[in-house]
């Protein structure tokens, strides 16, 4: 059963496989780029990032030399932001600790930061050839159609499952044309809705197809409850065309990227209520400033496990204190999507 999977999959593969540029090259630096990029992210989205990165960065020591907050400007855009501190931080270890060579094994490969089972069992079967098994959600989805399996794939047990099958399929002799195979497979054929059933090479045996589960399959146990955020970002308009950032430091959310000043709340806030909040404020001390709101209704910036209902505040001063920048250099700095977006639409 196993050669007849692989084989079906991997002729399937030679026919239908996308050109992408990652696939033209077994150097594991573009390698491994291209899938931390693809982490949490769409071929067509994560393109155009790999291009630019490569561009900017054409090797693991043009990227171990430059500065985290340069990678994460490129990175704009992409979200998790962890991945490019990771990036970032992995570049400067293979450099300065491997002389930029890469572990060639994925119990080595394994240990590097950002790097999960399935980024090394990628890059290990890829770049050097050895059996080490994907499995991302196009592999769950494909192995647990086929087989018929109902075991919730976002759980240990499910992972330890479908890791081991996915091994036990793994053609030894090219693991790294099965791999992508499986990955290219779930991506374009059986994707997660509207498969194309009647013209798939496997349905003859699929559990799935043959018991109309094809709907059903994986199965994905619910994820925790989403938070509630209240953010209201003031942004300040001195007369002098200066404007004011803040570094986000504090470990969680958009780590190391900048924002405009920002006053979290319990729930959503009025006019009043800010105004009354901001009396008190370090940057407002002795200042007269007019206050009024950018956006009618809230924007909502939906991350994966909490929500931000976000207002934008206009304050006018007159003058701002050092820690101001020129308005003109806003475009500098590394922002997350939602402050990036406000950025754009108020046309600074």
């Amino acid at each position: 059963m196993a050669t007849r999977f692989s084989n079906i999959l991997m002729h399937w593969y030679s026919v239908n496989k996308r050109s992408l540029p990652w696939r033209e090259t077994t150097h594991p630096y573009p390698i491994w780029l291209s899938e931390i990029i693809l982490q949490q992210t769409q071929v067509a989205q994560g393109l155009p990032y790999y291009e630019s990165f490569l561009s900017h960065y054409p090797t693991v020591f043009h990227l171990a030399r430059a500065e985290e907050s340069e990678v994460l400007k490129l990175w704009q855009g992409l979200g998790y932001y962890s991945r490019a501190r990771n990036l970032h931080a992995t570049a400067k270890f293979i450099v300065n600790e491997l002389q930029g060579e890469f572990p060639k094994q994925y119990k080595d490969l394994i240990k590097l930061k950002g790097v999960g089972d399935y980024t090394a069992s990628a890059i290990a079967s890829i770049c050097f050839n050895e059996p080490a098994a994907v499995v991302d959600g196009n592999v769950y989805r494909v192995l647990s159609r086929y087989f018929g399996i109902s075991t919730p794939v976002n759980t240990a047990e499910g992972t330890t499952t479908f890791k081991r099958l996915a091994q036990d399929l793994i053609d030894k002799d090219r693991p790294a044309q099965f791999n992508q195979a499986i990955m290219e497979f779930g991506a374009i054929q059986c994707r997660p809705k509207n498969p194309d059933c009647k013209d798939c090479p496997l349905n003859a045996h699929c559990v799935a197809y043959h018991q109309n589960k094809v709907d059903v399959l994986p199965i994905k146990l619910k994820k925790t409850r989403i938070k509630k955020r209240y953010f209201n970002f003031l942004v300040f308009l001195s007369n002098d065309g200066k404007t004011v950032l803040e570094k986000r430091t504090d470990k969680g959310i958009w780590q190391n990227l900048y924002q405009f000043p920002l006053i979290e709340t319990k729930k959503e806030t009025g006019y009043k209520t800010l105004k009354a909040l901001l009396k008190d404020h370090k940057m407002l001390k002795d200042k007269k400033f007019e206050l009024h709101l950018f956006n009618d209704q809230m924007v909502i910036h939906k991350l994966s496990h909490q929500h931000l209902y976000t207002k934008f505040w206009i304050l006018r001063v007159d003058n701002l204190e050092d820690q101001a920048i020129l308005i003109r250099n806003i475009h500098n700095f590394a922002v997350p999507v939602l402050i990036g977006n406000f950025i754009e639409a108020f046309n600074f």
